[in-house]
């Protein structure tokens, strides 16, 4: 186990991933931040979070105090301001104080692109970091990459919005330039790796996939892996600034970036050199296999994922509604009960089949009906026990994804859709009782999953609020039976029924 590691971009992609391995492998990690409060709650007994700012040279005293090595994960990408002077002075500032303090070694992650050609601003910007790292401390290990491949990467997560949203893609100039993908995985391996060098001057290490490809290339590859068809139309005189704006419309959660991003894809990003491949054991997996395993740890994720207050409604809150992450749209409400966690889990735990769906049955009976019609499995297959659950059973057209008694139940869809859903429920102890939250999500696929679940949002607002109000309902009620009658569908069908909202 290596010394104290500081960590610098702890709340970022790559920096939160690897601050969950540093613990993983039981290291003493020391996560400096602008905003302790945004990182406390994902840290583990061994971590300890500080605040510092890398542009306020004195607070980095104290962070850098008995630390053997140091990860540099800060840019200025988003700033409005000079980001290239920012980045210059953040570097420097680090440097000294790491100097200052004894500081073994620096991790720095930069960007693949060849110096003696023009770059854009931002890998420009990214390999001057570096440079100045070096000017200040004696041991910089700087790993170059170009686009990494993983959920929520920031050039994953452009590909995949535009191959999900657009069948038809006009394409400029820059989705043909090559490019050497990493997963994220052999990303992170090479980061982890370091620490174990031994004592040294200061090295540049290039790292990439085997695969030379294009943007263009790693979109027909995600598109032939979610089974679309898409037809891209090159229009070589598509400029970056045009471009910056047509993917800001595209992919408006990357506005603020576009620009600065559309100009460094214009630059070939390959591997110039086999340096890492000596030095490391890590041999990174190809472009395909990268994509395979970002769609599968999405997944993974996901399943380990309880959805924050930010994503409910509740009281004056907004309806979140078709909120969308990525390209996933989620309805998550909550409401509060004057019962127990155990009693306002009761009617949760006997939903489906003979007990019903809370509100709107005959809604759920229709799309069982029709769902058999195009060859799914249709709402008839019921439950295995009108009162008991186990991770794996069938409940209608669900499936028991999670099953955690008086606290949560989470339903996969098998019902045939144009994407994948999940319905949520989550009991919470609270001062008053307990809060019920309920959430719908849905990956759409394409352009006909994005229609068919806005065509039926406004039927969603009234199933989804009368599911939850009648879940409510039944728990107040639960404390006076909690063993189910022997004829629940007479008690589940009047106004004391709610509506679910999964998609329908």
């Amino acid at each position: 186990m290596s010394g104290l590691i500081l960590l610098t971009g702890a709340t970022g992609y790559v920096g939160g991933r690897l601050l969950s391995l540093l613990q993983q492998h039981g290291n003493l990690v020391r996560c400096m931040t602008r905003r302790p409060e945004a990182i406390r709650d994902r840290v583990t007994a061994t971590t300890e979070v500080v605040q510092g700012d890398v542009f306020d040279l004195q607070s980095l005293t104290s962070a850098f105090e008995g630390v053997e090595t140091a990860y540099y994960f800060v840019h200025s990408m988003g700033d409005n301001r000079d980001f290239e002077s920012q980045d210059r002075i953040a570097a420097e500032n680090f440097a000294k104080a790491a100097t200052n303090a004894g500081v073994r070694r620096l991790v720095y992650l930069g960007g693949l692109g060849n110096p003696d050609e023009k770059l854009s601003k931002h890998l420009r910007s990214r390999q001057e970091t570096g440079d100045v790292l070096r000017a200040h401390h004696s041991q910089v290990i700087e790993f170059r990459a170009s686009i990494v491949i993983g959920s929520g990467s920031l050039s994953f997560e452009m590909i995949r919005a535009l191959v999900e949203r657009l069948p038809i893609m006009i394409c400029p100039r820059w989705v043909h330039v090559k490019a050497q993908p990493i997963a994220i995985e052999d990303l992170l391996a090479y980061l982890l790796a370091a620490l174990d060098l031994p004592a040294c001057a200061s090295q540049v290490y290039e790292v990439g996939g085997p695969d030379q490809v294009s943007y263009g290339e790693i979109m027909y590859e995600y598109a032939r892996q979610r089974g679309l068809t898409r037809w891209m139309i090159p229009v070589p005189l598509l400029t970056p600034y045009l471009s910056s704006l047509w993917l800001g419309l595209v992919t408006p959660l990357y506005a603020r970036v576009g620009r600065k991003l559309v100009e460094s894809l214009r630059n070939p990003t390959l591997v110039s050199n086999n340096l890492a491949e000596s030095v490391f054991a890590v041999r990174p997996r190809p472009v395909s296999d990268a994509i395979t395993r970002a769609l599968v740890n999405e997944d993974r994720e996901f399943a380990e994922t309880r959805w924050s207050d930010a994503m409910s409604s509740a009281g004056k809150s907004p309806s979140w509604g078709g909120a969308r992450y990525g390209s996933r749209l989620v309805d998550s409400r909550t409401v509060t009960v004057a019962v127990p966690p155990e009693l306002a889990f009761a009617p949760i735990r006997r939903i489906g089949g003979r007990t019903g769906w809370y509100y709107g049955n005959w809604l759920w009976s229709l799309r069982g009906f029709l769902d058999l019609l195009i060859g799914g499995v249709g709402i008839r297959r019921s439950r295995r026990d009108p009162d008991k659950l186990h991770v794996g059973d069938a409940l209608d057209f669900w499936r028991v994804e999670v099953f955690e008694p008086n606290h949560r139940l989470r339903l996969q869809a098998e019902m045939k859709l144009p994407g994948r859903a999940w319905l949520e429920f989550e009991v919470i102890p609270c001062e008053h009782g307990s809060t019920i939250r309920q959430t719908a999500i849905f990956d759409p696929l394409g352009l006909a999953g994005l229609l068919y679940w806005y065509g039926i949002y406004p039927l969603h607002q009234f199933v989804f609020a009368g599911m939850l109000r009648n879940v409510a309902r039944a728990s107040e009620g639960s404390d006076r039976d909690l063993t189910p009658p022997d004829d629940v569908e007479a008690n589940a069908t009047g106004p004391e029924k709610h509506a679910l909202g999964a998609p329908l």
